[in-house]
């Protein structure tokens, strides 16, 4: 038998330079996630808030990514993946979106990630690339409840993210911009 999902329950306050947003998300964990990777999901969801956007079906459902954004016709604007993702896959995600972010964690393996994928993925103009350090996604982790209150205050790269107890500074290292005019 299949182990199901777990069910968090997020109450997110969004404030960032030019808007403020708040909404209450439900995000479900896959059995095999990590809390790390939750939270980095529920980062990418307060970096790129709106209304329309939606987290995708998990980690075991290919072809979709783990946030988007689709227009009234269907089509995607935004596709959100966080962790290392193959940049074939990557790639792939920019033919059919209007915008392709990664949000990548794990420390060293980041590095050698872009390193190997960066040469194909640098081509994409639709493409931006952000890394988390460590140290915050770890950090991130240990705020991980399944009835979180979040606070997160967004500024030009800075991140900072808070329930009652604890916070969270982190400062985004972006690896490669999407072209102007995107």
């Amino acid at each position: 038998m299949a182990l199901k999902s777990t069910i968090f329950k997020a109450d997110l306050s969004i404030a960032d330079i030019d808007r403020g947003y708040y909404r209450v998300v439900m995000i479900a964990r896959h059995p095999s996630e990590t809390d790390e990777r939750m939270m980095v999901r529920l980062l990418a969801f307060a970096l790129h808030a709106d209304d329309a956007l939606t987290f995708g079906r998990g980690l075991s459902t290919e072809d979709e990514p783990d946030v988007w954004r689709r227009d009234l016709t269907g089509a995607i604007d935004q596709w959100i993946d966080v962790g290392l993702p193959d940049e074939r896959e990557v790639r792939k995600a920019c033919g059919r979106a209007r915008e392709v972010y990664v949000l990548a964690y794990g420390g060293r393996a980041v590095d050698l990630w872009w390193q190997n994928a960066r040469e194909k993925l640098e081509r994409q103009d639709r493409l931006a690339v952000t890394a988390v350090p460590i140290e915050a996604s770890r950090a991130l982790a240990q705020l991980a409840n399944r009835s979180m209150r979040l606070q997160f205050t967004i500024e030009d790269g800075h991140v900072f993210v808070a329930d009652v107890a604890t916070s969270v500074a982190l400062d985004l290292e972006i690896l490669k911009s999407m072209l102007a005019g995107r």
